[in-house]
């Protein structure tokens, strides 16, 4: 049985299931001469590249996302509708015609 390759491209998604050394893993997420996104250094598709600006906009972005859910309390239902946490049983009636 051949060897199954351990790295390469699946339909332009690249993969790299090689043991990632710390070095690799640093250089990967550092890159100053490459795009927004970069290939994982271990699993499947792509990272944001730290060296970019635009990365950190969408970090800024989506950490103010999460602190603004976490300061509303993360509540599923609109503002005037309170939110029901009964685990109670649920009676379903089902018709047959």
């Amino acid at each position: 049985m051949a060897d199954k390759q351990s790295s390469g491209e699946i339909l332009g998604i690249p993969y790299n299931f090689e043991r990632p050394s710390l070095g690799r893993l640093l250089s990967s997420y550092w890159q100053p001469g490459k795009g927004m996104l970069v290939e994982k250094p271990f699993g499947i598709g792509y990272t944001l590249n730290l060296a970019n600006w635009r990365s950190w906009v969408v970090l800024a972005v989506a950490g103010g996302l999460y602190y603004q859910q976490k300061q509303s309390g993360g509540s599923a239902g609109s503002e005037g509708d309170p939110v029901e946490d009964d685990d109670g049983p649920v009676e379903v009636i089902v018709d047959d015609d």
